[in-house]
């Protein structure tokens, strides 16, 4: 009995021992979310029919943490309800690996993470987890950082086939190269970051496949200004596009928040006219997309690249009070470069309403109601019936429990 008792103390130092050096968290997450859409991301045609359907993500993740070690992994499984037989056996691609990286520290300051990972820098204009679509975004890549009065990143990621002979990529993802570096400082009144971002695209060509290159290089800063808080963004691109044109774009934002909740912006993406020789659209690369112009995503998540462009005005409304939030944007979209000779360039009027509850720190339940007033020129820009009824809205239940802390 008393070697007993001994092993049991002896087991019990060891693990409380172990505990005070390395902290290990299993977390999950279940995010179902239906939808009713009728002219969501491109215009309904004038007979269209609503269309109504759930799709869920669920998530496990598991963090590691030492002085000197963190790892995270994030298994998650995206489906729409009914996509599957309820008598269903092994299926390919059921689960897969959002986030599996490592990131080890040879200071307190210097650190390498390698693996793949979210990225997400800013407010998510060029880098972003594009965490509203259920299965987000990540990447494959290592990122050295400098992490102290200042933030220094540095990335590098390289995509190829899984022959190591050929040299050749032509996977899903878009890029076969990405270098960056990004610089942030943060003061007591206001922060500024800096990012050059070298883009490759590979293009297959009667010769053999070719890397296309394009540099962005911009910034984005914050500064309080009396009741106001003061936001902007600045990016110019140059280079080549995915096809070996020259490219010359930009990105311009600026906004003010007051202390009530309202926002007022206006941000522009360059475009290209329907009489230019050269490719002047601005693409937002690896951004949340879906979080600037527009809940009913019409522009830049996966539609409207090497297109006319566009100015955004908007005003915003967030609120939030205990458990409840309310939301209400309004935007004021047009073209930022001439779509043909006689068309205007005004595009449309989206008003995006969105209401929230939290039920309990793991489990909150969220709404939201979108219209888009289009214009004659989106017509042109979209196709479908611009005179046609435009509306998205959902309905979403998330919750996220901490299984082991």
């Amino acid at each position: 009995m008393k070697i007993r008792l001994t092993g049991s103390l002896l087991l019990l130092f060891m693990l409380s021992t172990t505990l005070s050096y390395a902290q290990f968290s299993l977390s999950g997450e279940f995010r179902p979310r239906t939808e009713l859409s009728h002219g969501y991301k491109s215009l309904a045609g004038s007979d269209q029919d609503a269309s109504l359907f759930t799709a869920q993500r669920t998530r496990l993740n598991a963090l590691y943490q030492t002085e000197k070690v963190i790892t995270f992994l994030s298994l998650q499984d995206v489906r729409t309800w009914g996509s599957q037989a309820q008598l269903v056996g092994n299926e390919d691609f059921a689960t897969s690996v959002h986030q599996a990286w490592a990131e080890v520290f040879f200071s307190p300051e210097f650190s390498l993470k390698a693996g793949r990972q979210e990225l997400v820098y800013d407010d998510h204009r060029i880098f972003g987890n594009v965490g509203w679509a259920h299965q987000a975004r990540s990447h494959d890549l290592a990122i050295l950082k400098y992490q102290s009065d200042v933030d220094l990143h540095v990335g590098i990621a390289h995509n190829e086939n899984s022959n190591p002979a050929n040299n050749l990529f032509d996977g899903a993802d878009a890029y076969k190269d990405l270098q960056y570096a990004w610089f942030s400082k943060q003061w007591d009144k206001g922060s500024l970051s800096l990012l050059v971002l070298n883009n490759g695209i590979p293009e297959n060509t009667p010769d053999g496949q070719e890397v296309n290159y394009s540099q962005t290089i911009g910034g984005h800063a914050t500064y309080p200004l009396g009741n106001f808080k003061l936001a902007a963004n600045a990016y110019l691109q140059t280079g080549k596009t995915a096809t070996g044109g020259d490219l010359s774009a930009y990105n311009l934002l600026l906004e003010a928040t007051c202390p009530r909740g309202i926002t007022w912006g206006y941000e522009r993406l360059s475009g290209t006219g329907y009489d230019d020789a050269k490719n002047k659209s601005f693409n937002p690369l690896y951004g949340t997309n879906h979080k600037f112009n527009g809940f009913m995503d019409y522009f830049y998540v996966g539609n409207h690249f090497n297109s006319v462009g566009l100015n955004d005005i908007y005003a915003k409304y967030n609120y939030s009070k205990d458990k409840l939030s309310l939301n209400a944007h309004l935007h004021y979209f047009s073209a930022a470069a001439e779509i043909n000779a006689d068309a205007s360039n005004y595009l449309g009027t989206e008003l995006d309403l969105g209401a929230g509850w939290k039920i309990s720190p793991e489990a909150q339940i969220s709404c939201g109601l979108s219209w888009l007033f289009a214009g004659e020129s989106m017509e042109i820009i979209k196709g479908g019936d611009q005179s046609a009824s435009h509306y998205w809205s959902w309905l979403m239940l998330s919750v996220t429990p901490n299984f082991i802390k």
